[in-house]
């Protein structure tokens, strides 16, 4: 009963003992109660430190992995600092290194001289002035005929109603890269608009040190020569020689202006220039009525332009035509001159060099022994030299983008010599792009392709990454629309310098020392794939960076592939498997391994991922798609997709209606499987890479789907996407027209001449079939650029599947130049 009550006080609450034994338990439970709080106290404190200790760390750490993307590899630079330098390798200082302009020459230096050229039509109360390479201008014609890399070019601008001819020669000597001269030749079009004068504008500006100081002649107001000295450069100076005949043999008549200004930088000069043209000036030769003409005066600056970092300098000469202009740089350091590179000494250099080339030219590529006609080996001569001079060397830093950080950083200042895809559009360097470029360069000249590619392993981060897309300096940045111009650490693009670093190897002109400066990096690039870019599956690959948007695009983007708008999966999920860079990878593992191996280092891991990665059964398990009866990617995917017109509600009274945005509709869900509607290139990597045995009947289904017109065969190529899919031709938003869906690349169909040539040689069921086919696709794609060339006058970077007219950007002498090498049957 005791035990009972205890029981129901216990439970109400309200026990209390009594007596001298609760008293001492009392006391002690009052003396445990503070020790009690005292722990519990350390215990929130402890647990405070530590939360305050792990966001400290992840505060740390985050900005550790974001100093990361901007810090430089920590392997020795494969170029010394002043490679480059005229101390180094003189014969490569001074060269055509500004593709964006029509005509230009500047030093492989941070901060360089440059000399360029404009000119101007003088047509009454109009101003056209020509400068940088713009499609804008719709020039007829305009590209380099010409140009060893090295020492001289020459190169044909037709503009409406007159050409030019710019030549250019260097001569060794001295301590600073020697001297150069310059010959213009404009003469009038035989039909269209005559043009009765033009004026040259030619200039030299510094880029943010160095002097320069005008020599005027005070009777004429004529530029006669510029003295200066810059830290590279030492004292030199550079002459204006006066206009003469076409034949150089008699004076002409000219108008003579000149300005000295300052300007905010190289991007401003045809800025500056445009602001100082007045029309106040006569030209009035004799027995002739005067003409009002543009020339530059006077240059006060404009609000907001910036502090001024470069000196300029402008010689300007109005003239008829035809006429020939000559300008003539002397560097001080040179003792033993013979004499000015003008007049009859240039001719005749510029004449022993053009004589070289040829030679060079034909023992390199044998066209002539082929068979090919005088206008053939013209065209690929150009081809050629189009890509030599589109060589540009660019200083500066790229603004990078790592999701470990708020905001942009700015990479590190540094260096890149390299070709650019397009002068017009595209005059930077491209990383995917730049493999192929070196597939024709290392043929030319492998040493400058060694340089080229140690350029761009030399601009990679602690990690391994390379930016794709370089955006250098000023003038480079200025032709780069801004919401192109960061680059995202985590974005790859395909690592087809090992495209040409293999070539190399294979041409024996990969010295053991090249390839054990390259090797640390090329370790850590290969690393970089292998980690960021890894797929769902042991040895499966994901391309990152793709359009997370699934409303707004037909299908999502995956720039960093390089074939931007290709279709994937529909929807863009961490499952997918995509097959080119799976492709890509197994080319890397096998050039890793082979450097190795010649290195002397262990090449086991690369060897097992070469075989790997090769292993038709395993490319089957992963990509090979029996429902669709061809290579695919992987994803969470469905082809019921289309752009319609979104529903809006009518607006309040009195209020617009918006614009209807047009927005993607999925009538089916996704589920994870093979992408189908897709087959076009992707789906030929295997091939195009030669993964596949001579003997896989794959190989002949793809054989038989590449020939078949209703999938990828034309008369002037193979079309990147097959009539049959649903996205053919399709736009992948409202304004974003078609690009990889349907036109022709040449790159890609080198990469197919070259596979089907491989698998011409190999014995197996289906070589007469692949020799069948190399023979018509290399002729299609060969007889349509040579055509399109001779009726537009350029060279293009995609070609219309149905009429096989050059589209898209021009000129487009990168990867389009290849043409080449498929006359030349060199793989």
């Amino acid at each position: 009963m005791a035990r009972e009550r205890r029981r129901k006080v216990l439970e109400a609450g309200r026990f209390q003992e009594k007596g001298p034994r609760a008293a001492a338990r009392k006391e002690r439970l009052g003396a445990r109660k503070p020790r009690l709080g005292q722990l519990c106290a350390l215990l929130a404190l402890a647990s405070g430190a530590l939360g305050c200790a792990a966001f400290a760390y992840s505060l740390y750490a985050r900005r550790w992995l974001a100093g990361r993307a901007v810090t430089l590899h920590p392997a020795p630079r494969i170029l010394e600092p002043n490679s480059s330098s005229p101390a180094v390798a003189p014969q490569l200082f001074w060269g055509s290194y500004r593709p964006h302009v029509y005509f230009g020459m500047k030093t492989r230096s941070p901060q360089s001289l440059v000399a360029g050229l404009m000119w101007m039509h003088q047509l009454e109360g109009d101003i056209h002035l020509r400068h940088t390479c713009e499609q804008s201008d719709s020039l007829p014609r305009y590209g380099w005929l010409l140009h060893d890399g090295i020492n001289f070019g020459v190169q044909e601008i037709h503009d409406i109603g007159f050409s030019l001819q710019t030549e250019f020669l260097k001569r060794p000597g001295g301590q600073h890269g020697g001297d150069w001269s310059w010959r213009i030749t404009a003469r009038p079009e035989r039909t269209g608009p005559q043009v009765p004068f033009i004026s040259l504008l030619l200039y030299v500006a510094t880029d943010g040190q160095g002097m320069l100081q005008p020599v005027v002649e005070e009777k004429t107001a004529r530029l006669a020569s510029v003295t200066g000295t810059t830290e590279e450069l030492g004292h030199f100076t550079i002459t204006f020689q006066q206009p003469t005949t076409e034949a150089g043999t008699t004076p002409l008549y000219a108008s003579y202006n000149y300005l000295q200004a300052k300007a905010a930088g190289l991007n401003r000069l045809s800025d500056v220039v445009r602001a100082s043209l007045t029309p106040r000036f006569a030209y009035a030769p004799l027995g002739a009525p005067k003409r009002r003409y543009f020339g530059v005066d006077t240059y006060r600056g404009t609000p907001g332009e910036g502090k001024p970092g470069s000196q300029l300098l402008v010689h300007q000469v109005t003239v008829a035509l035809p006429c020939r202009l000559e300008v003539a740089f002397e560097s001080g350091s040179v003792a033993d001159r013979p004499g000015q590179l003008v007049g009859e000494a240039l001719t005749q250099g510029l004449g022993q060099h053009v004589a070289a080339f040829e030679r060079r030219f034909e023992a390199t590529f044998q066209l002539a022994r082929k068979g090919y006609s005088l206008q053939e080996q013209h065209f690929a001569r150009a081809l050629l030299s189009n890509m030599l001079g589109g060589m540009g060397y660019f200083y500066g830093h790229s603004l990078v983008q790592s999701p470990h950080a708020e905001l942009p950083q700015a990479y590190p200042e540094g260096p890149l010599f390299t070709a650019v895809p397009s002068r017009s559009f595209f005059p930077r360097g491209f990383l995917w792009d730049e493999g192929f470029h070196q597939l024709l360069l290392a043929r030319w000249d492998p040493a400058l392709s060694q340089e080229v590619l140690a350029h761009w392993l030399d601009l990679m981060n602690a990690e391994g990454w390379i930016p794709r897309e370089q955006i250098l300096g000023e003038e480079a940045r200025a032709k780069v629309p801004a919401e192109f111009v960061v680059q995202h650490s985590s974005a790859g693009n395909p690592p087809t310098l090992f495209l040409a670093l293999r070539q190399l190897l294979a041409q024996g002109t990969g010295e053991t020392s090249y390839l054990r400066r390259l090797y640390p990096r090329l370790q850590s690039w290969y690393s970089w794939y292998n980690h960021t870019q890894a797929g769902p599956l042991p040895y499966t690959f994901r391309w990152r960076g793709r359009d997370q948007d699934t409303q707004m695009f037909l299908n999502p983007k995956t720039l960093t592939s390089g074939l931007d708008d290709y279709p994937r999966a529909s929807h863009p999920s961490p499952d997918e498997r995509h097959l080119d860079l799976r492709c890509w990878m197994a080319l890397a593992s096998a050039v890793m391994a082979e450097v190795a191996t010649r290195l002397g280092e262990p090449a086991g891991d690369y060897q097992h991922m070469a075989e790997v990665l090769a292993d038709n059964q395993l490319l089957e398990q992963h990509h090979w798609a029996q429902a669709l009866g061809t290579f695919a990617d992987y994803g969470n995917h469905t082809q019921a997709v289309a752009l319609e017109r979104e529903k809006l509600r009518p607006p309040p009274p009195g209020q617009p209606l918006p614009t209807p945005r047009l927005l993607r509709v999925a009538r089916k869900p996704p589920k994870l499987q093979f992408v189908g509607g897709a087959f076009g290139y992707v789906s030929l990597f295997p091939l195009l890479l030669q993964l596949l045995r001579p003997d896989s009947q794959h190989l002949g289904s793809l054989l038989a789907d590449m020939r078949s017109e209703k999938h990828l065969w034309t008369p002037f190529g193979l079309r990147s996407l097959s009539r049959t899919s649903l996205f053919y031709l399709k736009h992948n938003t409202e304004h974003d027209p078609p690009y990889w869906r349907g036109p022709i690349w040449i790159n890609i169909n080198f990469l197919a001449v070259r596979a089907l040539h491989y698998y011409s040689q190999m014995e197996g069921p289906y070589r007469q079939q692949a020799a069948t086919l190399y023979q018509e696709l290399r002729a299609n794609v060969i007889r349509n650029v040579f055509q399109q060339y001779l009726e537009s006058g350029y060279v293009w970077e995609q070609y219309c599947d149905h009429t096989g007219k050059g589209q898209g950007c021009y000129p487009f002498t990168g990867w389009s130049a290849l043409v080449v090498l498929m006359m030349a049957e060199d793989y």
